[in-house]
């Protein structure tokens, strides 16, 4: 409703001043500079040509709704000086002598500087919503700037003290100790298998019978000194039919494992 008013008010008022200006366009710019001359109007030619464009040029802004309010402002202008200028004579240049409409154009002028044009008009289809992207764009650079603003704030904050007791605390899954040498062995063998597999499947069975003797070599016996066995010949306790010698008057023999001292022969 009210961006019908509006319209309404522009039609009219902008009409008004349009229709006058083309009057004075027809009339002439010389006859209608004689008639401020006989109102004693200072430069009554500039007064004509002004008043004649001022009209023409913002009753067809009023219409169409473009630049309404700087439009509005300067017709309450002309107005209010042809009003000041010719106050209480006949014959206007204007209106044709009615001062009453000099009075409702300039108040019609003013409201509609102050209003605006409304939605039905070249401003709000254009410039105004021009304005409002621009403020959309603004709106969105705040909201930018505030979100990087409070991601530092959310980053410089200290962290709770469950998270550092968490941080600070022991693995989930610690890594267990292995010994060395038979605890190692025992403790592997007694304990369960994660993945469901016997204890100790996979280590090598330990040997529970009884040793084998290792057999005893055969005692060797010195050679005399000086003595030299043949280049190539194994030793005698080396070779299978060889005897042990028997040893030295006087010397130790090694019997069953145990060494004896033979008696002294009787001469």
């Amino acid at each position: 409703m009210r961006d019908l008013a509006s319209l309404a008010a522009r039609l009219g008022v902008g009409g008004i001043f349009f229709a006058n200006g083309w009057h004075k366009l027809e009339y002439g710019l010389t006859a209608t500079g004689d008639q401020f001359a006989r109102m004693d109007a200072p430069a009554p030619a500039v007064w004509a040509a002004a008043t004649m464009l001022i009209e023409l040029i913002g009753g067809a802004l009023l219409v169409a709704g473009l630049a309404v309010p700087a439009c509005g402002l300067v017709l309450f202008a002309e107005a209010l000086a042809v009003f000041a200028l010719v106050s209480g004579d006949t014959g206007l240049p204007l209106t044709g002598g009615d001062i009453n409409l000099i009075v409702a154009l300039g108040a019609a002028s003013v409201l509609l500087a102050v209003v605006g044009a409304g939605r039905l008009s070249v401003d709000h289809l254009v410039v105004i919503r021009r304005r409002e992207a621009e403020a959309e764009d603004e709106m969105a650079a705040d909201k930018e700037a505030d979100d990087v603003i409070s991601s530092w704030r959310e980053a410089s904050r200290p962290a709770p003290a469950d998270a550092v007791a968490d941080a600070d605390g022991p693995a989930t899954n610690p890594i267990p100790r292995t010994g060395t040498g038979k605890t190692s062995r025992a403790g592997a063998a007694g304990a369960p298998s994660t993945a469901g597999e016997p204890a100790g499947a996979g280590e090598p069975a330990a040997a529970t019978g009884p040793r084998k003797a290792r057999p005893r070599r055969p005692a060797r016996t010195a050679e005399p000194a000086g003595t030299t066995s043949p280049a190539g010949a194994a030793p005698a306790d080396a070779r299978p039919d060889a005897k042990p010698a028997d040893a030295a008057p006087g010397q130790d023999r090694l019997v069953a494992g145990r060494r004896t001292t033979p008696a002294p022969d009787a001469d």
